[in-house]
């Protein structure tokens, strides 16, 4: 995934118009972190992270953050107060109440609705969760990478990345180098949900169906779910049963918005669905949040969308971003982005 500045971007050298009714509400600020990479709790704008990646909110507000590169789970208040969940910023494997945890770049969080949260511990291989007392057990995962179905120990994972949790506890994980979404009980046990397991492009039944490095999922009301397949530039949509349909995409690395078919993503790694069924995607080679409404029209919501990675907040047209990656809804309709490179959380507003 690239991350500099100016890196290959096929598209028209003017940024996108951001003439979407969505785009002309919004409003971008920081929510949390100073822009400096480093491991500080405290009052929002003060506290520090180091590539913060997946995000997921709770219904009190409460937003939990895969603060990756110091290898722990944080949490932030409504009212912006930063404090560490679990890990204490070591690189490891332990289970264990708080700092007495240890996870090894976790990238993917989900929460459910007792405010448990899960952790997709990506060099670990394995699905950690927390309770809300900060507990930390491995849900599953053997730790050894590899592809396994089973129960708890005996499942393998390859370097997991997002997860998605239902109504009914089951958790859904984005298994990126096993090219496949699997899918975990309550109980731990792990089953493939959608995937042959073979890298590659293709719709249809569950296990016919192919993904190229999948990295993040969502899940609506309705359990259908939307992942973001970044190796073949797409944003896929599964069905209840795992049948695979197509969303957005034509698997082309570049920025094009219009009708879902017909539109271009450079990998994207984050998605987000609200109450009314748009979609969220944070694009990331493009350095912007792209939006695809429930009519799967695809426009560019924020960010300069030229692949050039910068830092700024402010309206639709003005905000820029460097390299963002996980989203999620807050309880008010508010999107969240974790922008990584900038060592920051966003805050998305749509007035």
């Amino acid at each position: 995934m690239g991350e500099q500045a100016g890196s290959g971007y096929s598209g028209a050298a003017e940024a996108p118009a951001l003439g979407g009714e969505r785009a002309a509400r919004v409003h971008v600020e920081t929510f949390a972190g100073d822009g400096t990479e480093g491991f500080t709790d405290g009052e929002s704008r003060s506290a520090r992270f180091n590539l913060p990646w997946g995000l997921a909110c709770d219904a009190n507000g409460n937003l939990y953050v895969a603060d990756s590169g110091n290898h722990c789970i944080r949490k932030i208040t409504p009212e912006g107060l930063v404090t560490t969940l679990a890990g204490a910023g070591t690189a490891g494997h332990a289970d264990g109440e708080g700092q007495a945890a240890r996870f090894n770049y976790p990238r993917g969080v989900a929460v459910d609705a007792v405010g448990n949260v899960y952790v997709a511990d990506t060099c670990n291989d394995r699905i950690r969760k927390i309770t809300p007392q900060g507990v930390v057990t491995t849900l599953s995962g053997e730790g050894v990478r590899g592809f396994a179905n089973g129960a708890r120990a005996a499942a393998r994972f390859n370097l997991p990345n997002g997860l998605a949790v239902d109504a009914a506890g089951w958790v859904y994980v984005a298994d990126t180098a096993n090219m496949q979404v699997r899918k975990v009980s309550p109980g731990g046990t792990v089953s493939t949900f959608a995937g042959e397991g073979v890298a590659g492009f293709a719709d249809g039944p569950a296990r016919d169906a192919r993904f190229s490095s999948p990295r993040a999922v969502a899940i609506d009301a309705a359990g259908v779910l939307y992942v973001a397949d970044v190796g073949n530039s797409r944003v896929r949509k599964v069905a209840r049963d795992g049948h695979v349909f197509p969303l957005a995409g034509n698997g082309q690395g570049r920025l094009l918005d219009g009708p879902g078919p017909h539109t271009s993503f450079r990998e994207p790694c984050g998605v987000a669905v609200d109450e009314e069924g748009a979609v969220y995607v944070a694009d990331t080679d493009n350095h912007c949040i792209r939006l695809i409404g429930p009519d799967a029209m695809v426009e560019t919501l924020t960010g300069d969308g030229r692949g050039v990675a910068d830092y700024a907040d402010g309206s639709a047209a003005a905000a820029r971003f460097s390299t963002p990656t996980g989203l999620c809804i807050g309880p008010l309709g508010e999107v969240y982005v974790g922008d990584a490179r900038n060592h920051c959380i966003r805050r998305i507003l749509l007035g």
